[in-house]
């Protein structure tokens, strides 16, 4: 009888093997969910404050310009604009000052959080009639009227950034915090739900 030879383990094809194992990208998809998690945990931590500090930056830099005439490339438009309000009482040399004394208590009103109510009713007043040029002077702010804004008409149209930053900011003066879990942001919504319908109810606070 004719014996058959055993066959070489070593030989047998077992194909390319994985780069990575499943254990190997559980854990690391666990390290990427952990890392995602504190990043987003930091920007709700500091992104509100961030936000209003930045905001604030920007008001003060450029209400500091309209002290000096000639220096920013809005005050053109903006003095003619409260020209107009006024039907001619207020003068350029009067409306660039009061306008940048008001951009500047904007400014650090929103730099240092204090009296925030009263800084953001000055913000989103002021806010209103930086829109009022692509009203007043389409000529001078559309290339293509209206679709086509020049270089003044995207400057004022970038206002609409700003306003929606003075609100995500005014949604917090009552302390009011971001909060980054889904399961507990469900629950702060139900619960604010509920006091807002308590409010209207009762007058008073929950």
């Amino acid at each position: 009888m004719s014996s058959i030879e055993p066959t070489d383990r070593t030989a047998q094809t077992t194909g390319p093997r994985p780069l990575l194992t499943s254990q190997t990208r559980a854990g690391l998809a666990a390290r990427l969910n952990v890392l995602d998690a504190r990043l987003i945990g930091w920007w709700a931590c500091h992104g509100i404050t961030l936000l209003r500090l930045s905001l604030g930056m920007i008001f003060f830099w450029f209400g500091v310009q309209k002290f000096f005439p000639g220096l920013s490339s809005a005050e053109g438009l903006a003095t003619r604009t409260i020209s107009v309000l006024t039907f001619g009482a207020v003068p350029p040399g009067v409306s660039l000052p009061v306008l940048a004394t008001w951009e500047c208590a904007i400014g650090l009103g929103l730099l240092s959080g204090r009296f925030l109510r009263l800084t953001l009713v000055l913000l989103f007043a002021q806010m209103a009639s930086t829109f009022l040029p692509l009203v007043f002077f389409p000529e001078e702010t559309f290339t293509v009227l209206p679709w086509v804004p020049n270089l003044e008409g995207q400057y004022i149209i970038k206002n609409l950034v700003l306003v929606s930053a003075g609100l995500v900011v005014g949604a917090t003066v009552r302390g009011g915090k971001l909060i980054m879990d889904p399961k507990a942001a469900s629950t702060a919504e139900r619960t604010q739900a509920l006091h807002q319908r308590f409010r209207r109810r009762f007058q008073r606070e929950p």
